[in-house]
C-alpha cells in the first residue's frame, strides 16, 4: 500500500470515529435522562440556593421521570462544590445549582481550581433572591436608619453576619460599609441556614442574607426586615423598603440560583434543561412557593443568562478592587 492510501485510509478511520462519537452523542442525548442525575448546591442545606434548587428539582423530576437529587458539597466559599462540578463528566448527568459566589468567587480568591468561562455552560436562572439587612426580634433597632445610627454611635462595638465569604450578601455589608463609612466587625457562617440560626439565637443579631433563606422567620415575626438590596419592594414583603428608597444609592445586590453544567456537555441536553426549567419556574403553584421564599422567576435563555454571568463577575471584580478588599 503506497503512503497516499495508508493516508487515505487513516483519515477514513478518523471519519468513521468522529461520526460513531457523534451518533452515539446524540443518541446519548435523545435518551436523555435514562437514570438519576446529580444536582450539586455549593452550601449547606436550607440556604437561598438550596431552597430554589429543591422547589424547582422535584417539578424535573416529575416531568423528565428520572430522579434529580440535591447533593450539598460545602467548604471553601462554593469553590468545593463547583470544582466537583466542573471536574464531573460531561454527559448531563451532574448539574451545578450555584449561588452567585460562582461571579463573585473568581475577583474574591487569590486563585480557583475552575475557570467559569472555561469549565461551564450557563443553562439559566432559575430565580433570585434579594438580599436583606435584618436584625433579631429583640434588637433595639426598628428601622434601617436606627440601626446606621447605633453603629455609627458605637463604633466597632456591633458585628454583622453574612452567609459566608464570597457571598453577594458578604460584599453588600461591605458595599454599605464603604458608602456610609460605619464601622463595625463582619462575622462570616457557613451558609445562610446556619447563619439564620445565629440571628434567631440572638447571638449574632445584626445580618445582610438572601431574603429567601429568613422568609418564614420574617413573616413569623421572630426577624425583622430593615431594608432589601433590591432596586423594587417584594409583593411578599410589601412593607420592607429598599436601601435606594431610604437614600443609600447603588446597594443592588441579589442572590441568584443559576444552573450550569460541565463545558462538552451536549447542546441538546443544554436546550432541554434550559427549556424544562423555564417552565417549571413559571408554573402557577412553583411561581407562588418561590415568591414566598422571596425569589424572582426567571428562567431566561442560555444566551441570555451567559450575558448576564459576564456582566456580574464584572461588577463584583470592579465592587472588590475599588474596595481594596483582601483576598481570599
Amino acid at each position: 500500500m503506497s503512503g497516499g492510501e495508508i493516508a487515505n485510509t487513516i483519515r477514513i478511520s478518523l471519519l468513521l470515529v468522529f461520526l460513531a462519537v457523534v451518533s452515539a452523542s446524540r443518541l446519548c442525548a435523545a435518551n436523555y435522562p435514562d437514570h438519576s442525575v446529580k444536582v450539586i448546591v455549593p452550601f449547606p442545606p436550607g440556604g437561598a440556593t438550596d431552597i430554589v434548587g429543591r422547589i424547582v428539582m422535584q417539578r424535573l423530576s416529575e416531568r423528565l421521570g428520572q430522579q434529580f437529587f440535591i447533593e450539598n458539597i460545602s467548604g471553601a466559599g462554593g469553590n468545593i462544590g463547583m470544582t466537583v462540578a466542573a471536574r464531573a463528566p460531561h454527559d448531563g448527568y451532574t448539574i451545578l445549582l450555584s449561588s452567585s459566589s460562582i461571579v463573585v468567587n473568581p475577583s474574591l480568591y487569590k486563585s480557583i481550581p475552575f475557570d467559569i468561562e472555561k469549565d461551564f455552560i450557563p443553562v439559566t436562572k432559575a430565580g433570585a433572591s434579594p438580599n436583606s439587612w435584618e436584625v433579631n426580634s429583640e434588637f433595639p433597632a426598628k428601622t434601617m436608619k436606627e440601626l446606621i445610627e447605633l453603629m455609627k454611635a458605637s463604633p466597632g462595638k456591633y458585628s454583622v453576619a453574612s452567609p459566608g465569604a464570597g457571598t453577594t450578601p458578604s460584599l453588600a455589608i461591605e458595599m454599605l460599609k464603604q458608602a456610609l463609612e460605619v464601622n463595625f466587625v463582619t462575622v462570616p457562617f457557613a451558609g445562610g441556614a446556619p447563619l439564620a440560626q445565629s440571628l434567631l439565637g440572638g447571638f449574632t443579631p445584626i445580618s445582610c442574607n438572601a431574603v429567601s433563606t429568613t422568609m418564614a422567620l420574617i413573616q413569623a415575626g421572630k426577624v425583622r426586615a430593615l431594608a432589601l438590596t433590591s432596586k423594587q419592594r417584594l409583593e411578599t414583603l410589601p412593607d420592607v423598603p429598599t436601601l435606594n428608597e431610604l437614600g443609600i444609592r447603588d446597594q443592588e445586590s441579589e442572590t441568584m440560583a443559576g444552573v450550569f453544567v460541565p463545558t462538552g456537555t451536549s447542546q441538546a441536553i443544554v436546550n432541554l434543561l434550559q427549556k424544562e426549567i423555564a417552565a417549571i419556574v413559571h408554573m402557577p403553584d412553583v411561581k407562588q412557593r418561590l415568591l414566598e421564599a422571596a425569589t424572582i422567576p426567571d428562567g431566561d435563555s442560555s444566551a441570555d443568562f451567559a450575558a448576564y454571568v459576564t456582566d456580574e463577575v464584572a461588577k463584583w471584580k470592579r465592587v472588590i478592587e475599588f474596595g481594596k478588599i483582601d483576598k481570599i
